[in-house]
């Protein structure tokens, strides 16, 4: 138990525990792998949940577009792409009205061999459209007016707004501020316009207390979501869930809400992981690639375990943050962080209907801010880059959590190796 393995990067990252700590080591609860994928997908399209099989939902349609989740979500698209296709074909639609539709939200575009990696079969990249979805385009999107219930700004992709069948694809797992990923998170904001993802991404949204992961009980991004899909009437979903080797343990499809709830409730247990006291110290990670390839994403990993840290202790995250930084956006949200300091930094947003593009993640970084330190190990950061982070970076984390534990005269260390992935919840 001195020498524990985070997830970082393609592989771990090998910590070994000062002499006299005491770890506790968090993982999600183990569940069974599919003996056969392909099969058990096979299986969720042909007994589908509130839903027709997929055969027969594509009889009779003049087109289809599938939405996949970006490079930042490991998907299994290589497993399930090529048979929803060839269903679609036998079933009568045309292969040149057949579209896979990136759902980048606001992020950029995957393109070449990275569009490669995430598709993940040359067969779906040799015989369909791919496209990533450009939420800045203004002609490539329909509007569909605003909700009823927070008065958010709808626009669409057309592409999929426009689809005959419209299937989104995607992980469900915890999210810090939906509740949890896939489902409808993927139509918004993941192919939705730019005004869309910046008003449910204001201050109005990002702090509210409901707006929390694991919990979509009253959380107003959920709630909007659901009312966003209503709108655009029938829509479908695959939903996958992956265990800590990113093997297939879990798939649903069927009517988008309805299979993604199966999905979140499948994993819903095993996830959340109850804990009968807090730590002074909490050494976590970004859970490795695909999802700690930038500093932008790696605040996610921050955020999930601050149900667990005592006021004043430490959070020390791992995340290579192989590609950098993350948008120029976000980098300028950071220097207005660092130079203005977290509680003038708030004061800017919550005046605003539409926040700008990546600041939220920043105020999300703002909340294990609040409750105590944040210290980050990384091997990807460097020069002014680290100044930006708004956070220590350490480049020992032995010595780091040696440190936490003498400031705090607290040996007990939580270690959660997989990062946003596993959600400790304190039940004292």
């Amino acid at each position: 138990m001195n020498e524990i393995a985070l997830s970082y990067g393609r592989g771990h990252l090998d910590i070994t525990l000062p002499p006299g700590a005491r770890p506790a080591v968090i993982r999600k609860q183990a569940l069974p792998k599919l003996a056969d994928p392909k099969a058990a997908i096979r299986s969720a399209l042909d007994n589908p949940i509130a839903s027709a099989p997929l055969a027969e939902l594509a009889r009779g349609r003049s087109s289809a577009c599938i939405l996949i989740c970006d490079i930042t979500r490991p998907v299994p698209n290589r497993l399930f792409l090529r048979p929803m296709i060839e269903t679609m074909i036998a079933s009568g639609i045309a292969r040149e009205k057949i579209s896979v539709l990136v759902a980048t939200g606001l992020h950029r575009p995957n393109l070449g061999d990275e569009l490669a990696e995430l598709v993940g079969d040359p067969w779906v990249l040799e015989n369909v459209r791919v496209e990533n979805h450009y939420a800045r385009d203004e002609d490539a999107h329909i509007d569909f007016g605003f909700t009823k219930t927070r008065s958010t700004p709808v626009k669409l992709d057309r592409l999929f707004a426009e689809a005959d069948l419209k299937i989104a694809t995607g992980l469900v797992e915890p999210h810090f501020m939906a509740g949890w990923s896939g489902g409808r998170k993927v139509i918004a904001p993941g192919v939705a316009h730019h005004e869309t993802i910046r008003t449910f991404h204001s201050a109005r949204f990002m702090e509210d207390p409901l707006a929390v992961q694991c919990n979509l009980i009253g959380n107003p991004l959920h709630e909007e979501q659901l009312e966003i899909v209503r709108m655009l009437g029938e829509v479908f979903a695959l939903n996958t869930v992956l265990d800590e080797e990113r093997d297939l343990v879990c798939v649903t499809f069927g009517e988008i809400i309805a299979s993604h709830q199966a999905a979140v409730d499948f994993v819903s247990g095993a996830t959340q992981v109850a804990m009968d006291r807090k730590f002074s110290t909490v050494v976590t990670s970004s859970a490795g690639y695909p999802l700690d390839k930038t500093y932008y994403q790696t605040i996610k990993g921050m955020v999930t375990p601050l149900d667990i840290l005592k006021p004043g202790g430490t959070l020390i995250i791992a995340s290579e943050c192989s590609e950098g930084f993350g948008s120029p956006e976000f980098r300028e949200a950071q220097a207005r962080l660092v130079e203005l300091g977290p509680d003038r930094f708030l004061a800017t947003l919550t005046a605003k209907n539409l926040a700008e593009i990546d600041e939220w993640q920043t105020e999300m970084q703002l909340k294990p801010m609040r409750l105590g330190r944040v210290e980050l190990y990384t091997t990807g950061l460097s020069g002014g880059d680290r100044e930006l982070t708004g956070v220590g970076v350490i480049d020992d984390l032995t010595a780091a959590i040696a440190r936490s534990i003498s400031r705090s005269s607290d040996p007990d260390v939580a270690i959660i190796p997989e990062g946003p992935y596993v959600v400790p919840r304190y039940a004292g």
